[in-house]
């Protein structure tokens, strides 16, 4: 490990050994700062998903989501080096009923992007042992161990890398293990259809529906909240959805959209902005982002 990693590290976990508001201001600052230099695919989104705002409004929305942003990536360094207590203090959880009630029978839990996912995950892990997720190994190698490591330090969850494939989640799902999924991002064409995402046409895959119907999992949503510095977060599971799948992967598809888009419009600044989520378009449409 160079240098300048074994730096940014230490800085990173002496971060988090900070009180929880003496970090979130210095997350904010760095928000703050960072946007006008990384906010461009930003804007694109907030441009497609918020045309009826000002572009001024779009501006402070991007601005304010950068904070949020940096907020959750410097208390990431609290999940990894920080007593459990503490980081499970930072955490309510509410709705369990909706999971418990289910105990045994298979479920998938839809996590789509939010700022506050990490901390979510960890609580997840922690309240419900032996959950399973993807797992998407890094290019950096230390970045990778530090994720890894971060992500099995609570509940010991079963973690699988998408290369693996379906299969051996799918046994799993049937045995009652709820597996954590995230679909809500662009992976292409490859078993996507195109449906609405705040009125833009936006390639969405399909392997919830899929998922569900190979498995007779009821899905639960589960969203995290970022709060105020002395509340932390708040992640919330939703009642399990009704009639889903439906027989319709298009419909399926466009459902879990319309309820992404009723929690972003709840907090717009929380939404994972940075990704290029309209980056793949139907044959013949530009690129938004180049």
């Amino acid at each position: 490990m160079n240098w300048p990693v074994r730096i940014g590290l230490a800085l990173w976990r002496a971060l988090a050994a900070l009180p929880n508001r003496v970090t979130v201001v210095i997350a904010y600052c760095m928000g703050w700062l960072l946007f006008p230099f990384g906010g461009r695919v930003t804007m694109v989104n907030l441009r497609l998903a918020f045309p009826d705002m000002s572009e001024a409004e779009r501006r402070a929305l991007g601005r304010k989501h950068f904070m949020r942003l940096v907020r959750s990536v410097l208390e990431m360094g609290i999940v990894w080096w920080q007593p459990r207590q503490r980081v499970m203090d930072m955490i309510k959880l509410v709705g369990r009923e909706h999971l418990d009630n289910l105990k045994g029978q298979p479920v998938i839990i839809l996590t789509p992007h939010f700022v506050g996912l990490n901390m979510g995950g960890a609580k997840f892990a922690d309240e419900w042992p032996g959950s399973m997720a993807f797992y998407s190994k890094q290019k950096n190698p230390v970045m990778d161990e530090l994720l890894l490591q971060g992500r099995l330090r609570f509940g010991s969850p079963e973690l699988f890398a998408k290369q693996d494939g379906l299969r051996p989640v799918i046994r799993k799902i049937r045995d009652g293990i709820p597996f954590v999924f995230l679909p809500d991002m662009d992976f292409g064409r490859t078993d996507s259809v195109f449906v609405p995402f705040f009125g833009v046409e936006c390639a969405t895959v399909t392997t919830l529906s899929r998922l569900a119907q190979l498995t007779k999992a009821r899905i639960i949503p589960c969203i995290t909240r970022q709060l105020s510095a002395s509340e932390g977060y708040e992640m919330r599971l939703y009642p399990p959805w009704d009639n889903f799948p439906c027989g319709d992967p298009e419909q399926d598809a466009r459902r879990m959209n319309h309820f992404i888009e009723e929690r972003v419009l709840e907090m717009p600044d929380q939404y994972f902005w940075v990704h290029k989520r309209y980056g793949t378009r139907p044959v013949g449409e530009p690129n938004f982002y180049k």
